[in-house]
């Protein structure tokens, strides 16, 4: 089994030293944005627990957002496309799109990226890792930072679409998202060009 750390040891013998993970959070709902994070954790930062967002409760996920984004060590940003977009250049691009503007958003200036499963179009050196949420302690913080933003986005968007549950399932294609969905057809923020979505308009 792989050190979390072994992605980031290995850029540092490298000579690289501003390494930076990035993952995203919603690329399979019907609904929302797809929302990346950039994160840089200096050496100072310990904090246990840090893995795959998907593999953590969400008191779980909330507790170590906190941690990470109030820590003077921990740098991070975050991209959003949002459902329009999304329609417009599909899911891949989407992503890449939040993945870039994440990396413009962070507060360190990076010469190493760590990125979950795709090649990024970027001038900065970067390694496409496979699972890299699970492999490397970098994606993982960035997993958890973008799942919570979403996350809380679509509580917001359920605030404003109640009839669809959206904080139930963020957005998701479940049973009672497609049953609202049949009832009250697409709402503003829905992915149109999503099968799923089209059946129904």
């Amino acid at each position: 089994m792989t050190d979390k750390l072994d992605y980031e040891r290995k850029a540092l013998k490298k000579g690289y030293r501003t390494i930076v993970g990035i993952d995203e959070a919603g690329r399979g709902p019907l609904a929302g944005p797809v929302v990346a994070a950039a994160c840089h954790l200096g050496q100072e930062v310990n904090i246990p627990g840090i893995e795959d967002s998907k593999k953590l409760t969400s008191l779980k996920r909330e507790k170590l957002y906190e941690a990470l984004t109030n820590h003077p060590s921990v740098s991070f940003g975050v991209g959003f496309v949002n459902a329009e977009v999304i329609d417009k250049v599909n899911i891949l691009q989407a992503t890449i799109l939040a993945m870039l503007e994440a990396v413009e958003n962070i507060t360190v200036v990076p010469d190493y990226l760590l990125v979950d499963g795709l090649k990024l179009p970027s001038t900065i050196p970067s390694e496409k890792i496979i699972k890299g949420d699970s492999h490397s302690i970098s994606i993982g913080a960035a997993s958890i930072i973008a799942k919570v933003v979403r996350d809380r986005w679509m509580c917001q968007a359920d605030r404003d679409h109640p009839e669809y549950g959206f904080k139930r399932h963020m957005g998701y294609g479940t049973k009672k998202h497609m049953e609202a969905l049949e009832k009250y057809g697409p709402c503003p923020i829905h992915r149109m060009s999503f099968a799923p979505v089209q059946r129904v308009r």
